[in-house]
């Protein structure tokens, strides 16, 4: 069974978190003046919705390309709604905008993103999600 792994930890003079996978990384912070945020990076609520979206688009170029098909432009908006206190998402609704190269109706693969991207697909059905005390740095 695969596994991925990131890493975060704190970003040296600040209180955000830098994480990385691999030769990527991505800065979380609170916005500025909220709990000692900087600004300097995306919150938990902007990083969920990023992974939703992100993972559609690229479940919508593996598509594309095991098709043989050229996608001329995509745009995706990603709404997250928030509830509660502390705020737990409730529902996303993607925004999908995809133009075909060659000019056909992209419909059938957008479908087949939304029924096989790993993000959206996983969330309905939720996960366990455990917290350790790991020893050391």
């Amino acid at each position: 069974m695969p596994v991925v792994s990131v890493s975060l930890m704190n970003l040296p003079g600040t209180e955000a978190a830098v994480g990385w996978a691999g030769s990527h990384c991505i800065i979380a912070d609170r916005p500025e003046g909220r709990a000692g945020g900087m600004g300097l990076g995306f919150n938990g609520a902007q990083l969920l919705a990023l992974a939703i979206g992100g993972c559609f688009c690229n479940d919508l170029r593996y598509i594309a390309h095991r098709r043989g098909v050229g996608i001329a432009s995509v745009a995706v908006k990603v709404h997250l709604t928030l509830e509660g206190d502390p705020p737990i998402a409730t529902a996303a609704e993607m925004v999908v905008n995809c133009t075909m190269e060659d000019g056909s109706d992209p419909q059938s693969l957008i479908d087949e993103a939304r029924d096989s991207s790993m993000v959206g697909c996983s969330l309905p059905r939720g996960i366990p999600v455990s917290v350790s005390t790991g020893q050391g740095g």
